[in-house]
């Protein structure tokens, strides 16, 4: 069964989409978390359940994340999406450390792919349907540059602001 819950945040309400789990703490492992305005972002479907007591877990660890008190998450997250390149690019997005950032090229690099890969590599990023959770803003330009958030540049920044000002706290 497919449920959702919308929440506030800095970023605006994110809707959170989630699978009963006998395994995920709180019940629910999510499958989805999206920001207003997402380019690709998930929109409540016909039959989907609204339960926000299934998010219970899920929100309090977004908002201990947003009040800088959480620089990782324990989530339980469904991987019934993306294809092997695409779980592989996710992967390596999880494992860059909170308050750092990697170019798209070094993302290459960790799961093997060559240099060529970089465009491939940041096609999977923006399918990636766990903003936030599964860190894709952490990853920017060689030069330095932010580029390439589906939520946004400005969301990138601020949640990169946002990492960097607690980390020096």
């Amino acid at each position: 069964m497919t449920l959702y819950t919308t929440i506030d945040s800095p970023l605006g309400e994110l809707l959170l989409v989630g699978e009963e789990s006998a395994t995920a703490e709180g019940g629910t492992a999510l499958a989805s978390l999206s920001v207003p305005g997402q380019k690709g972002g998930a929109t409540v479907q016909d039959g989907w359940t609204e339960s926000p007591e299934a998010f219970t877990v899920i929100a309090a660890e977004l908002r201990a994340y947003f009040e800088g008190s959480r620089t990782g998450f324990g989530i339980e997250c469904t991987v019934s999406r993306g294809t092997d390149f695409q779980r592989r690019v996710w992967e390596a997005l999880e494992a860059i450390p909170y308050g750092t950032t990697l170019s798209y090229g070094e993302i290459a690099a960790r799961i093997g792919a060559s240099r060529a890969a970089v465009r491939s590599v940041g096609t999977a990023i923006g399918a990636n349907p766990l903003l936030v959770v599964r860190p894709c803003h952490r990853v920017i330009g060689a030069s330095g540059a932010l580029t390439g958030y589906s939520g946004g540049l400005d969301r990138k920044r601020q949640l990169l602001d946002l990492e960097n000002h607690h980390q020096a706290a």
